[in-house]
């Protein structure tokens, strides 16, 4: 499964750099957590921006999830092609939480 997800992770993240909706901003696909059926993907990932941005770029990946989802198709041989579902990455939140509280525990 990490092998799939790898590889699924690196085509769709190839997909995004070619497409062009503006709303797109700078995004990087983080992981993606693949079904042991095979049927379903979630794809992680973060956008660098404010809100306003980051909103856009989820709508934006919506709008292109059945292009994305047909482009795997000839790029990876698998017995289903997974339905596509993509999710703001929650570690990077949590990792700079992680990191406000260390910052504050040094200072005390």
């Amino acid at each position: 499964m990490r092998r799939i997800n790898e590889l699924l992770r690196e085509v769709i993240a190839e997909e995004i750099t070619h497409l062009k909706d503006p709303g797109i901003g700078f995004v990087t696909v983080t992981g993606v957590d693949t079904s042991p059926d095979l049927r379903n993907a979630t794809v992680f990932y973060t956008v660098l921006g404010s809100e306003e941005e980051q909103s856009a770029t989820s709508a934006a990946l919506r709008r292109a999830t059945p292009r994305i989802q047909a482009s795997i198709g000839p790029q990876v041989r698998m017995k289903y092609l997974p339905r596509l579902s993509f999710q703001v990455d929650p570690a990077i939140e949590t990792g700079l939480r992680i990191e406000e509280k260390l910052r504050e525990l040094k200072h005390e």
